[in-house]
């Protein structure tokens, strides 16, 4: 079977006899690393098409960028509107400065988002499932990517800026995740309107960041509402890569088909052996701990063995999406060797 069958296989729920081992599209095409081999030796490869895209008819974007110096990139997002502007700075790949720097910023957010037109692109689905041919699956994914309350603490606010605003009940934070939950719900049913199974949240959770009280309040009733905008038979990952434990039971009654990027303890605080009996018939994308990698073949050959067993025969594979394994040309090609027996 090729790389895509047995994925897809497992997606389906048949016995996993052979695990994928597969990477975020995301480090092959921004980590420097001997992918092909890899991927000659088994590796397998998972896309993410953004098949929506928003028009904000009350916000003009610009950038402005500007030499760091040792090879580095400093960049400027700025969206004005009517009410005021907001600027973003990245150094690089990373945050310097975030779009919300005191709670009147979430206004103008708000006015930004007001009004947004959402436009199908489908046709970024069928573009990266040609170029994987039978390398892997691609995953439908929103142009918000996650659920309003996540993305304003993650994209737009930062965790310091979030929290305070959050405690302090700001009604114009509040105001604006209704705001966003409208234009996320209706990206969501237009993908429920697409020939694509597999729908992906990049929620990045863990309860070290928001504790069970606020998942409660406003994650759940959320992904509930998700389903019915969902088409029949699609099937909805989230990208939960922490501490999970206090809400488990939780999850377990939620309209959630996948748990991608699940991490064991250190990083999270589930062994796969209790993520698999609290769901059952949930998908569990394994992400083994980074610290296995620096271990040497035998004892990193254990954890894996180890994660593959307590999985169950069944509905899971293994990637790398938090980071690239240490001594990837030795650890890569040899948890493909314990996979495949």
């Amino acid at each position: 079977m090729t790389c895509r069958e047995r994925l897809v296989s497992s997606l389906r729920g048949e016995p996993v006899h052979e695990p994928v081992f597969a990477v975020y599209d995301w480090f092959v095409e921004n980590r420097v690393q001997d992918w092909n081999r890899y991927f000659g030796l088994g590796l397998g490869r998972i896309n993410h098409a953004t098949v929506t895209k928003l028009r904000l008819p009350h916000v003009q974007i610009s950038e402005q960028s500007r030499d760091a110096g040792s090879g580095r990139i400093e960049r400027d997002t700025i969206w004005k509107t009517d009410i005021g502007e907001l600027r973003e700075r990245r150094l690089g790949e990373w945050r310097q400065e975030y779009f919300i720097r005191q709670p009147g910023d979430y206004r103008i957010l708000a006015r930004a988002f007001a009004d947004a037109e959402v436009i199908p692109v489908p046709g970024e689905f069928d573009r990266s499932e040609a170029a994987l041919g039978d390398g892997g699956v691609t995953l439908a994914v929103p142009s918000l990517r996650r659920t309003p309350f996540q993305s304003i603490q993650i994209d737009y606010a930062g965790l310091e800026r979030f929290s305070l605003d959050v405690a302090a009940e700001e009604p114009d934070l509040f105001a604006l995740i209704e705001v966003m939950t409208d234009v996320f719900l209706r990206e969501i049913a237009h993908i429920g309107r697409m020939p694509v199974e597999h729908v992906k949240l990049w929620e990045n959770l863990s309860l070290d960041t928001m504790g069970p009280a606020l998942y409660r309040r406003h994650l759940v009733p959320l992904y509930r509402r998700l389903r019915g905008a969902l088409g029949q038979g699609q099937k909805l990952s989230v990208h939960y890569d922490g501490k999970l434990r206090q809400v488990a039971a939780d999850i377990a009654k939620l309209p959630i088909d996948g748990i991608d990027s699940f991490t064991p303890p250190p990083e999270g605080d589930m062994s796969t052996a209790e993520a698999r009996a609290a769901w059952p018939d949930t998908y569990l994308w394994l992400h083994p701990c980074l610290g296995w990698y620096t271990e040497e073949e035998r004892s990193l050959a254990t954890h894996i063995t180890t994660m593959v067993r307590e999985a169950g025969g069944r509905r899971f594979c293994l990637m790398v999406s938090e980071d690239i394994p240490s001594d990837p040309g030795r650890t890569i090609p040899a948890v493909l060797d314990v996979l495949r027996g």
